[in-house]
This record gives C-alpha cells, sequence and structure tokens, in this order.
C-alpha cells in the first residue's frame, strides 16, 4: 500500500493539472488560442529557465553521466526505427509519418521535469535525459514526416538547414546549454538573480501541464481507431516493456531510472500534433494518440512507478 500511495503521490498531482487545464477551457476561462500561446509561453520562456537554474546552480562535473546520455539516444534511435518497420503495416502511407513519430516523441522535457521534480524536489538528471533524446527528436520527426508526406515531399537543402535552425533555436537546448556553461564555468548565480530565475522557473510546470490540458480535443481521439490504438500501446508499454528492463539491468536507479521511464512511456506530446499539421498532414491520427496517451498515461506512469518502487529501484 505505502508503494501505490508514493506511485500516486508521483503522477496524481501531474494529471489533475492537466484536468484543471481542461477544466477551464469547458468553461470558457481559457480558448485554444490562449492555450497555444500559454504553450509557446512556457516553451519559450519558463521551461528554459528551470532548465537553466537546475544545471547552474549544480557541479555539472560530478552530475555528467556519459553513459546515461548515450543510453537515452541509443534507445531513442530504436524506438524510432522499430516504430519505422510496424508502420510499414499500415495500408496508407500518408500515415506512416504520423503513425512513427506519435509512437516515439514523449513530452520528455515537461512531463520528465514535472515527475521528478514531484518526486525528488527538482528536475536532478531530466537535462541530461533532455539531452540525449530531444535533439534527436527533432530531426527524426522532420525525416519521417517529409519522406511519408501526403504529397510525396523530399528533403531537401532547405528542409535540412531549417531542421538544424530550429534545433540550434530551441530554448530548451538553449537553456541546458548555458546552464552547462555557466556550471562548468563555476560561475556564481547572485540571490537576486536567483530568486528571480527560480519565481520564473516555478511557473513551468503548472502553466505547462494547464496548457497541455487545455488543448486537448475528446472529438478528436475517435479517428483513426487502429492505428491511434496501436501507436499508443507502443508509446505507453511496447517501448517500456523492451527496454526499461534493460535499463535496469544496466544499474540505472532512482532519477535516472524515473527519466527514461518518461522518455520511453510517457504521452505524446502535443507538439507533434502542431508539427505534423506544419508539414501537410492531416494530424486526426496524431491528435487522437496525444489524447489518448495522455488518458492512458495515467494508469501506465503509475503502474511503472509502483513496479520499480516495490522492487527497490526508485
Amino acid at each position: 500500500m505505502e508503494n501505490l500511495i508514493f506511485s500516486l503521490n508521483a503522477t496524481i498531482p501531474v494529471f489533475l493539472l492537466m484536468v484543471l487545464g481542461l477544466a477551464l477551457r469547458k468553461i470558457g476561462w481559457i480558448d485554444e488560442g490562449f492555450a497555444s500561446k500559454m504553450n509557446q509561453f512556457v516553451f519559450r520562456v519558463p521551461l528554459p529557465v528551470l532548465l537553466f537554474q537546475d544545471l547552474a546552480t549544480v557541479d555539472f562535473y560530478e552530475m555528467w553521466d556519459g553513459k546515461f546520455v548515450l543510453f537515452c539516444f541509443v534507445v531513442t534511435f530504436l524506438e524510432i526505427f522499430l516504430a519505422g518497420l510496424l508502420s510499414l503495416l499500415l495500408k496508407d502511407r500518408s500515415t506512416r509519418g504520423e503513425f512513427i513519430q506519435a509512437s516515439y516523441r514523449s513530452s520528455a522535457a515537461l512531463l520528465g521535469i514535472a515527475f521528478i521534480q514531484n518526486i525528488y524536489g527538482s528536475a536532478g538528471i531530466a537535462p541530461l535525459m533532455i539531452i540525449g533524446s530531444v535533439p534527436l527528436y527533432n530531426i527524426m520527426a522532420v525525416v519521417v514526416l517529409s519522406f511519408f508526406s501526403p504529397e510525396r515531399k523530399t528533403l531537401d537543402g532547405s528542409t535540412v538547414k531549417k531542421t538544424l535552425k530550429g534545433i540550434i533555436t530551441n530554448p530548451i537546448i538553449i537553456g541546458i546549454l548555458v546552464g552547462m556553461a555557466w556550471s562548468l564555468l563555476r560561475l556564481p548565480l547572485p540571490q537576486i538573480a536567483q530568486k528571480t530565475v527560480s519565481s520564473i522557473g516555478a511557473t513551468a510546470t503548472p502553466l505547462g501541464l494547464m496548457a497541455m490540458g487545455a488543448s486537448f480535443d475528446f472529438k478528436k481521439a475517435l479517428g483513426q481507431k487502429g492505428p491511434a490504438v496501436a501507436a499508443s500501446f507502443l508509446k505507453l508499454a511496447g517501448f517500456g516493456t523492451l527496454f526499461l528492463p534493460l535499463a535496469a539491468a544496466m544499474g540505472f536507479r532512482q532519477e535516472k531510472l524515473v527519466a527514461i521511464l518518461i522518455m520511453l512511456g510517457s504521452a505524446t506530446t502535443v507538439s507533434c500534433y502542431v508539427m505534423a499539421k506544419n508539414m501537410d498532414h492531416e494530424g486526426t491520427l496524431t491528435s487522437s494518440v496525444v489524447m489518448l496517451t495522455t488518458l492512458g498515461s495515467a494508469f501506465t506512469v503509475t503502474a511503472w512507478l509502483y513496479i520499480f518502487r516495490t522492487l527497490g529501484m526508485i
């Protein structure tokens, strides 16, 4: 019972904030436009600031774990490869890109930080997980969505440049890199700056989760049931079943194991839908997977945490 209460305490507050966002949308206090702007704000300001704070105020030399970062990178690549193979079973070629992206791309930054903060009090190892997975998320999303575009577009130089520019100018990546540099150079953070940074960073998790909840559309969850259910299963259970035992066998515990769990088994990020639409895909399959995985992850992530807690790994 103690382990179950621990797991629920880690997950329920996160999802209650998402439910609050959905409720505020339903009663008209938040509309679609406001939710979109709030998502963009969290992505561009408080989330990068929070990551900067967590890295700048620790000894990065002591924190760095190359084995962990490499594991996150390799496993992310394997997820994409396996999702690509399974997508070949879909008769409609135009949905394969959406299927692949929605199957592997987690809400790693927002939910990873939220869960680790909830359990351990700070973002901890989450920035290293983000370094290992998020750049690859973005690069491969452009590749697969371009290759399986309904208009059969090919990857050209401008698309590649745009992708690289998007990664380099990604606020989350910038926040991590600046925080790393600050820590490596052992620069002091004055108390006034520290309190300001802390206040801004503290808004990232609640605002981000409420914006995510306010962005959901239940009506879209019924579109393309078969592929949506298959992609959701991969996202919530399939990849976790394959790779979490490997992570445990390699000795990852505590924050590292929780970060890997979120990378593998958390809900598909809402930005998948935005990217799919911007690259001329219909988006129905993606929105369905986002909705299903968000609802399902409340149960599956709790179950994974309960298992690891019972085994004494977290």
